[in-house]
């Protein structure tokens, strides 16, 4: 019975309900004016109907505004102690609809809370007064009914009077923290956005873990292989390992800049401030990517049908991912075996082949650890699944084949 008495919970649930008994003064004084205008004789009905029209528009607007909406979610989570979700900077209709009737709802009960608290107060003011036998002998003005209530029965009215009013602002406190989840939550319009959303949060940041992983692990793979054959023929080679050290550092500027890209964009919230600006490489950059593979000690036989530069440019940076990632697994797995890559751009599309002989000892697809794919194949089915294409890695005759087909 006391429970809805908690004193900071009252307080702030009627420093609510005032709140909205405060917004609909200014109505409640339109609607009276206007009300003695159309009934006072001479009045010019044309002009005056004009005005109220006008009024009437400017009083519905704001109900309907973001920002009302957003200022009633921060004062019902504040006062009313309800959770609800931060507003959308642009709310459907719906959203919005439900926002004022909020509003009225919340303009409604605090009304009647304020109408409720000046009544009593003073009410029950003059009837202590009276029971305590400081009455001047006036009658509590409106109220005649009362004036026969004297002595202790008017302490203890009084006193019941404060107590139901207190009762009264704690219920409509709890009513409007009900149906505050109702009327501000997010509708359904809302809750399909906000999961679409995240569903594009969620595959940026899939794209750009598998980003991340090409790149980087391209180039340590690159770079720890290109390292070793520089050391292996610093003596008698030094040309190239001059070469090889070179391209170590060009992998390892490269993959910062892909790091550095992806932190930016993580930091940014996971979206690309400045996608144009981005390090995006294509099969423009396949030359480079062959020549570098090359330089870590890998037997390295390429061959590119078609133009390339005439492939959409989406489709050329997933399949460069695809080609680099393909190399790296080669390079990483298949310790030194000759490699075949094939690239060929078709009128249906792209066609990617790389394969390489099982290592000695490989049983088919599984000695390299690539038959269930790993993160590298993974993500090279998520890239081709993407694209709506067609992905194939196996092991046949002694030989890892990866196969892919994009289409234009």
């Amino acid at each position: 019975m006391v429970a809805p008495l908690a004193v900071r919970r009252l307080v702030r649930r009627g420093v609510h309900l005032l709140l909205g008994g405060v917004i609909l003064l200014p109505y409640v004084l339109l609607i009276i004016g206007f009300v003695q205008l159309f009934t006072e004789p001479g009045t010019p009905y044309v002009p005056a109907g004009v005005l109220a029209a006008v009024t009437l528009v400017i009083a519905t607007v704001p109900p309907f505004l973001p920002a009302m909406r957003a200022l009633e979610i921060t004062a019902t989570r504040g006062l009313l102690d309800v959770d609800l979700p931060d507003p959308a900077a642009d709310p459907p209709w719906e959203s919005r609809l439900f926002g004022a009737g909020w509003y009225v709802l919340h303009l409604l009960s605090g009304g009647a809370a304020m109408a409720a608290v000046l009544f009593s107060a003073p009410t029950a003011v003059l009837l202590v007064v009276r029971g305590l036998g400081f009455d001047d002998g006036r009658g509590i003005a409106g109220l005649s009914l009362l004036d026969g209530v004297t002595g202790v029965w008017a302490v203890l009215l009084g006193l019941g009077l404060v107590v139901a009013t207190a009762y009264l602002v704690a219920g409509l406190g709890a009513l409007l923290a009900w149906f505050a989840p109702l009327l501000l939550g997010p509708s359904p319009a809302e809750l399909r956005l906000a999961m679409e959303a995240q569903a594009h949060e969620f595959a940026e940041r899939n794209r750009l873990a598998r980003e991340l992983h090409d790149s980087v692990g391209h180039a340590l793979t690159v770079t720890t292989l290109q390292a070793a054959a520089a050391r292996r023929v610093l003596d008698s080679d030094p040309e190239f390992a001059r070469r090889a050290l070179v391209a170590v550092e060009e992998a390892g500027r490269a993959a910062m800049e892909d790091l550095d890209h992806v932190l930016g964009v993580l930091r940014a919230g996971g979206t690309a401030p400045d996608a144009d600006a981005s390090p995006q490489r294509t099969l423009a950059d396949l030359p480079r990517l062959i020549d570098d593979t090359r330089t870590t000690g890998m037997e390295l036989e390429a061959t590119v049908d078609g133009d390339l530069a005439a492939v959409p440019p989406v489709l050329s940076r997933e399949a460069y991912r695809i080609v680099q990632e393909g190399l790296t697994n080669a390079a990483r797995h298949a310790e030194h075996v000759p490699v075949r890559l094939r690239v060929a751009a078709t009128a249906d599309g792209l066609d990617i082949d790389v394969s390489n002989p099982l290592p000695d000892g490989a049983a088919a697809g599984g000695a390299s650890g690539r038959a269930n794919g790993g993160r590298g194949l993974s993500g090279m089915r998520e890239r081709v699944r993407l694209l709506r294409g067609e992905l194939s890695a196996q092991a046949a005759d002694g030989v890892w084949r990866v196969r892919v087909h994009l289409p234009g």
